[in-house]
């Protein structure tokens, strides 16, 4: 269940705009029955230290930058904060960082999103409209996350008429990155026009996607997206979500391939990344279900 944030704790984020620089832009915009302000730092969300947090823990925690805060519509308190990572940017401290927000977080009742991966940031506000969209979905039919209720489609297995002209998941996040690679083999930028996925979830850790597509003989663009919630539902099952992230990811680095050659994994590298997975499975919340994927 998801938990709702204690107004006791959480406050309305001003509107005003601070001049930092961030990846996703400086502006507030309403979605989904939510009202989201972007780039603020912890401090402005929580006004207290909660009980049973350190003086040490809260200080971290306040300087910790939030990419957006999600409220309900209207000026009620906030519900999550959500962040953007690049993991080649990640500073030695970081896990302890993520640790001290996380138990402030906990403790004051704010939900907490964390996106793991260099390539979304173009695309990070777009992956939080879809968010928004899919908690109103699951609001409005009153369906689990990931799940179905009275014979309705999840908000991810919604089928319609794709931008190609075929029928799918209108809400795949991937589908434009896998037209995308159609038309790059067409157009002979590829060797292989699939997308290849698979995801994971990790117990008491984050949900995880790959995504890869071979663009020279044994040699893939490869995307590995990890997704951490925390007291917060993104609206859809939170491994198939991390996948379908993953090949959106794939999709922005093929966007490269017109005029520069984006950075390429040898198949063996993949063969030892999927061989590490394998030894790690008794970590896995749910069984292994990509057992059939090779890179030999």
């Amino acid at each position: 269940m998801v938990k709702s944030a204690d107004a006791t704790q959480t406050r309305p984020v001003p509107v005003t705009r601070r001049a930092d620089e961030s990846p996703v832009g400086a502006d507030s915009f309403e979605r989904g029955g939510h009202l989201v302000h972007v780039d603020r730092r912890l401090s402005a969300v929580l006004h207290r230290r909660p009980a049973g947090i350190t003086g040490n823990q809260w200080s971290s925690a306040l300087r910790t930058r939030l990419d957006y805060v999600v409220h309900e519509a209207g000026d009620g308190p906030a519900l999550a904060g959500i962040r953007f990572e690049d993991p080649g940017r990640r500073e030695a401290d970081a896990s302890r960082a993520d640790r001290m927000t996380g138990t402030v977080c906990a403790a004051a009742g704010l939900g907490l999103v964390r996106f793991e991966s260099a390539a979304l940031l173009p695309v990070a506000r777009r992956v939080v409209e879809y968010v928004l969209d899919a908690r109103a979905f699951q609001r409005a039919t009153a369906e689990p996350a990931g799940g179905t209720t009275d014979g309705l489609p999840g908000f991810r297995d919604i089928l319609g008429r794709l931008p190609d002209g075929r029928t799918g998941h209108v809400n795949d996040l991937g589908a434009l990155a896998r037209a995308a690679a159609v038309e790059a083999y067409a157009s002979r930028q590829l060797t292989d026009p699939i997308i290849r996925d698979l995801h994971v979830r990790w117990t008491d850790g984050p949900a995880e996607g790959w995504a890869w597509v071979e663009v020279r003989p044994g040699r893939s663009v490869f995307e590995r997206v990890r997704v951490w919630q925390h007291d917060f539902s993104c609206g859809v099952d939170p491994a198939r979500f991390a996948a379908d992230l993953a090949v959106l990811a794939v999709g922005e680095r093929l966007k490269q391939l017109p005029t520069v050659e984006p950075e390429l994994s040898a198949r063996s590298d993949l063969a030892r990344e999927l061989a590490a997975l394998h030894r790690r499975s008794a970590d896995l919340a749910e069984p292994f279900a990509f057992a059939h994927v090779t890179f030999d």
